[in-house]
């Protein structure tokens, strides 16, 4: 893939260079981590792998369906059907349809210019698809956004660790720093959240009242941010030069690394030429990416010198850091947050109610205040949460490279897959599986609640099921359960405040469009 291991040196020396004069913290915080947990849930032994095992199937060999077309034709008819003329959902819902299978072949976008190969393996069941967790089978270099991977010009010159296989030597140090930033930050997560969205909050009402309607995405995009700044590395953006900037700056950096697989609402052919066919050059966020990166080198001195500790250079570290914490993080906050409040919002009253009564009520008895223990005496929240994951998750597609030749089970027929090809899994599909959940595409709060949870191993948002944890052997997301912990925080604030609320909803380029038209204080 173009881009994918060259370390490009246009903006390098600049990086290296507006440091000189820093003088990092001297704070050490010394932690050896495996694995990782912002919570305090006991870790659970990862269970072996049960798709693609090396034993013969019980099911019957078939040939994959479906094909690829014609060279350059066929990829950009599947382009063009994919983004415009079915739209993403249609797309793999005709072709299983029309192959009878869960399994297919098919094309991936963006395809020319972007992707040099565009052919994969799609699964669409939730049987088949957790082989894309297994590393022993499948390889994640270069993988993460798909088919292509945008320019390493674009993250400093170096490739980041969420294009890191395991089996690469960086990816266990670089790993090992994110834990290291998660365990230490541990303690500030609750009250810097609480800090920070309670102003949300207030600005929104101040909104809803002079304009009868409040727009939840700048307001949610500035509070993510503050909230990952404040809480992870003890920093006010506003109190800096970044001032408030940041989640402009995040986004416009996060387009010219996505925009080849998103729709942004143009006309057909100017998007198709804008950010389809070639890649947008990284030398239009080159001075936004420095703010950050200056941003985050000064805010992360404990952190960085942690990693010079474990053989990494601080300007790599840094880079890492940045985009862990902008792409990853900011990013699921951005896409994630806005769809819990569709799906709970959309619920109706009786659910605010229950969820109102559920939260406050553990606060009560935990002497008036959040804490992790008495999150995890709130089984309705926790399964709401989960419900939202499940519907939406915020990374819909995984990818891998067979490491070698694999037979992969769906639930009807099994398939050969040669070493080499690429495997491609659509999420949403799998954990709306009906021979997994009844009622799949429905919204069913309490799905997880008691027997439910045995459900949770079929919750597969973090790059692995929602049973199992990150290690520095696997490719499920260092920050997982800060990601779980984070999205309850948010149903837990939104209804110690708020009785009810009431939405409307649009989309955008990354997900459901929120606004707000009403927010009923608390009662009780």
């Amino acid at each position: 893939m173009a881009s994918s291991s060259l370390a490009l040196p246009t903006l390098q020396p600049q990086f290296r260079s507006s440091q000189k004069s820093f003088k990092p913290c001297n704070r050490r915080v010394i932690l050896h981590p495996i694995s990782a947990s912002v919570s305090e849930k006991p870790k659970v032994p990862a269970p072996a792998p049960t798709v693609g095992q090396n034993e013969p199937s019980k099911l019957p060999i078939r040939e994959i369906p479906g094909d690829y077309g014609l060279p350059f034709i066929g990829p950009l008819k599947d382009r063009l059907d994919y983004f415009y003329n079915q739209g993403r959902d249609e797309y793999f819902k005709s072709r299983s349809q029309k192959y009878q299978s869960t399994v297919f072949r098919a094309n991936m976008p963006p395809g020319p210019f972007v992707s040099p190969n565009p052919r994969v393996i799609v699964l669409l069941d939730g049987k088949s698809f957790p082989v894309l967790f297994d590393v022993s089978k499948v390889e994640k270099k270069d993988l993460f956004t798909g088919t292509f991977m945008p320019s390493t010009e674009l993250t400093g010159g170096y490739r980041i660790l969420s294009y890191l296989d395991p089996s690469e030597p960086n990816h266990s140090k670089l790993k090992r720093l994110v834990f290291f930033l998660l365990q230490s930050r541990r303690d500030k997560v609750i009250p810097e959240f609480n800090s920070t969205y309670t102003e949300l909050f207030e600005t929104l009402e101040t909104e809803l009242a002079s304009k009868g309607k409040a727009d939840f995405g700048d307001a949610n995009d500035q509070a993510a941010f503050n909230f990952l700044a404040r809480s992870l590395y003890g920093t006010n953006p506003k109190d800096t030069k970044l001032g408030s900037d940041g989640p402009k700056l995040v986004q416009t950096w996060v387009l010219l690394q996505l925009g080849p697989i998103l729709v942004l609402g143009l006309p057909k052919l100017l998007e198709e030429l804008l950010i389809h066919t070639f890649p947008l050059p990284p030398f239009l966020v080159k001075s936004g990416y420095q703010r950050l990166y200056d941003f985050f080198y000064q805010s992360s001195g404990f952190v960085l010198d942690e990693a010079e500790r474990l053989g990494v250079s601080r300007e790599e570290a840094c880079h890492n850091l940045l985009f862990a914490t902008c792409f990853n993080s900011f990013g699921g906050m951005k896409i994630f947050f806005p769809n819990i409040l569709k799906w709970i919002g959309r619920a109706g009253v009786k659910l605010h109610a229950q969820l109102a009564e559920e939260i406050r009520s553990v606060i009560r008895s935990n002497g008036g205040k959040v804490t992790m223990a008495g999150l995890e005496q709130m089984p309705l929240m926790k399964s709401v949460v989960y419900e939202a994951f499940r519907m939406e998750p915020p990374v819909p597609l995984q990818y891998g490279r067979a490491k070698r030749d694999l037979v992969i089970e769906s639930h009807d027929a099994a398939f050969k897959v040669k070493e080499g090809e690429l495997i491609f899994g659509f999420q949403p599909f799998a954990t709306k599986d009906p021979k997994i959940f009844d009622r799949p595409e429905e919204f069913v709060p309490d799905r997880f609640v008691g027997e439910g949870e045995r459900l949770l191993k079929h919750v597969l948002w973090s790059n692995g099921p929602e049973t199992e944890n990150p290690t520095l052997e696997n490719k499920q997301c260092a920050g997982k359960d800060f990601v779980v912990l984070f999205s309850r925080l948010f149903v837990v604030e939104l209804f110690r405040r708020y009785d009810s609320f009431e939405i409307e909803v649009g989309s955008s380029a990354l997900g459901a469009a929120i606004t707000l038209t009403s927010l009923k204080r608390a009662t009780f």
